[in-house]
Formats: C-alpha cells, structure tokens, sequence
C-alpha cells in the first residue's frame, strides 16, 4: 500500500525515506510492520471485496436467469391461459351444440309423441275397421249362403218346371199340327194362320225351355279341368255351323295353339253360344268375319270372339248377362235371352270374368278370362 504523496508534502520528506529521513520526529515516526499490516489488510479487504463482487454478479447473474426463467414461465403460463381460454371457447360452443341437440332431440321426442298419438288413433280406427269388415264378411257370407240355397232350390225348381211344361207343349204342338193336316180343308187362312202361331209360340216355349234346361245343366254339373285346345273346339263349331247354312259367305280367323285349363264339355257349351251369336249377328252382312283369338288385359290373358255383324249399344251392356234380356227384335235375330247368361255362368264357375265391348253396326267383341294355372278357383254360382 502507497502513502499518499500529500502526507509526504507535509512531512517534507521523500518517498521511500527511512525514519530519518522523512524529518520526523519521533512521536510521529510511523512503525513500517502497522503500514504492511494496514496494506495487507486493505489487501485482504479490497480481495473480499472483489470476491463479494464476483458473488453479488453471481447473483445478479442468477437472478437475470430467474428472471429469464420466470419470463419463460410467465409465456408458458400465457401460453396455457391462451389454451384454457380457447377450450372454454370450444365447450361454450360444443355447449351450444349440445343444447341445440338437446332442443332437436326434444323435438323429436315431441315429434314421436304425436306421431305415436296418430298411430294409436290410426290402429284404433283400423281396429274398429276391421271389426265392421269381419261383420260385413259374415253377412254378407250369410247372404251368399242363402243365396246360393235359393239359386239351387229355384234350379232345381226350374229344372223340374222345365220337363213338366214339356209334355204339354208337345201335346199342344201335335194336335195344332193334326188339326192343320186332317182339317185344314175345313178352316179358312185366318184359322189356318191361328194355328201356325200357335204352333210357332210352343216351339218357341220348347227353345226356351231347352235353354233353361242348358242353364241349369251347367250350373249342376260336375267341372272336370284339363288341357284343352280351345282353337280346335271353335273350328268345329264355325264348321257345323257352315254345313247348316253353306250359302253364307263367313270369313273365320282363329289363332294356332289356343289352349285352357278348362272343363272340355262346359267350354264347348260356352263357345257354341259365342260362336253362334256371332253367326247370327252377322247374318246381314255381306262379307261376315269372325274372330277367336288372345290377347293380354292388364296382364292377364283373355280370350275373345269378334264379328262385323249388328253390334249393341254399349249404353245397355249390363243388361247383355241376364237371363230373358235381349238388345234386338226377335223378328231381326231370333233367340231366348238365355245364351249369354249361360255363358257368364259357365265362365264365372270356373274363376274367370266375361265382358263385351260394342257399338251399333260397327261389330262385337266378347272377352273372357279362365284361370292360367292348373289350380283355379272354382265358383258354384
């Protein structure tokens, strides 16, 4: 350690002067070991000094590193605050939507319960539905019951009526005809022509008991079902029918390979009365033609007859199926009403629909369908 230089001023002596030297005297003189004492422990201060120094950066140090770590820290903190915010922002929206569904499924429960409402009512409506078809059922099988009793009992009326008025008529038609023979030199036109109608009305009355007959026949016969060729049936039909009136000029068109499930016997009777309404009904044309062919009615395969003959007014043809109805002047086309009845009976016995489609002088076609498969229903009416 220096002595400063203004002590030395004042001392009047030098630097690096002995005790002698600097002039002093000796109550003043300064003890060299204390000046190395004092430097050396100025030394060991300033040493400590520096060392508390070097700790205090040290420190400083470590707390800018804490403070640098709490920076750290204080982002990261922001960071997860940030992260937190947003995913109280997403369950404040999935919130929303959770509500919303909440709402959509109350709705919907709403929805159901009402549905559920309507769907209770629409059973118990369907319920009572129901209930009055299966009443409505047994009546009306009750009726058709009775019905069918009372067709078989006025059948079987019918049936016995029919042979009954037989031997009258016949009696009747003999001694018209024997008197016409044996005494007809006796009577005069007018008396002769009485007869003649007479004669004429019980042959008349023999048809239509015949047909009567015919109609109670196919109602009470037994129906045996079979393949049949209904082309070949109809062909022998328009031939007979040739042979009893060869003059007339018939163009006849008939399909190859038509073919039934069908009671032979019954059809026949069935196509004899078709075929012969066509004849007849085309008596007056010049150039006649009849068809028997198929075609397709809602998918479901039909036989038809067609003619260019007379025709009906189709206004009428409810009436075509009933028994004694007739759309024409017996003196025009002569007949009993019965044929087509007979037809529709003979059809409808074996599951099948007949129907006609007509205008007046344009023609007639009858339609009628017979089950496609070898089990077909059967009807008794």
């Amino acid at each position: 350690m220096s002595i400063p230089k203004t002590a030395l001023k004042e001392s009047g002596g030098t630097p690096n002067a002995g005790p002698r030297g600097l002039g002093l005297t000796p109550e003043f003189a300064v003890d060299p070991f204390a000046a190395e004492n004092s430097q050396r422990a100025l030394l060991n201060i300033l040493e400590d000094f520096a060392a508390e120094k070097s700790g205090l950066e040290r420190g400083q140090r470590a707390v800018f590193n804490i403070l640098e770590d709490f920076d750290a820290e204080k982002a990261g903190m922001e960071g997860a605050q940030r992260a937190v915010l947003n995913i109280l922002d997403d369950f404040s929206e999935e919130k929303s939507r959770l509500e919303e569904t909440q709402r959509a499924v109350l709705n919907i429960l709403d929805d159901f319960e009402t549905g559920k409402n309507r769907v209770e009512q629409a059973n118990q409506q369907l319920k009572s539905e129901v209930e009055e078809r299966k009443r409505a059922e047994e009546r009306t099988l009750r009726v058709n019951r009775e019905v069918v009793a009372a067709n078989k009992e006025l059948e079987a009326f019918s049936y016995s009526v029919s042979h009954d008025l037989r031997s009258p008529l016949r009696g009747i038609d003999g001694f018209s005809l024997a008197l016409l023979e044996e005494y007809g030199d006796k009577l005069d036109e007018e008396g002769k022509d009485y007869l003649r109608r007479v004669r004429a009305g019980t042959q008349r009355m023999g048809i239509l008991i015949d047909d009567l007959l015919s109609l109670s026949r196919v109602t009470r016969l037994e129906i045996r079902l079979g393949r049949t060729n209904l082309g070949i049936i109809a062909r022998n039909i328009l031939a007979e029918l040739q042979k009893l009136d060869p003059e007339r000029r018939v163009e006849f068109r008939t399909e190859e390979g038509i073919e039934a499930f069908t009671d032979s016997h019954l059809i026949t009777i069935a196509l004899e009365n078709l075929l012969g309404n066509a004849w007849k009904f085309t008596s007056k044309q010049e150039s006649a033609l009849i068809e028997f062919g198929t075609t397709r009615c809602d998918g479901e395969l039909t036989f038809y007859v067609r003619d260019n003959g007379a025709g009906f007014d189709p206004a009428y043809a409810h009436q075509l199926f009933g028994a004694f109805q007739r759309l024409h002047d017996k003196d025009d086309f002569p007949g009993t009403g019965v044929g087509l009845a007979t037809v529709q009976r003979i059809i409808h016995r074996q599951g099948g629909r007949i129907w006609a489609e007509s205008a007046v002088d344009q023609g007639a076609t009858f339609y009628f369908t017979l089950p496609e498969t070898t089990h077909g229903g059967l009807n008794d009416a």
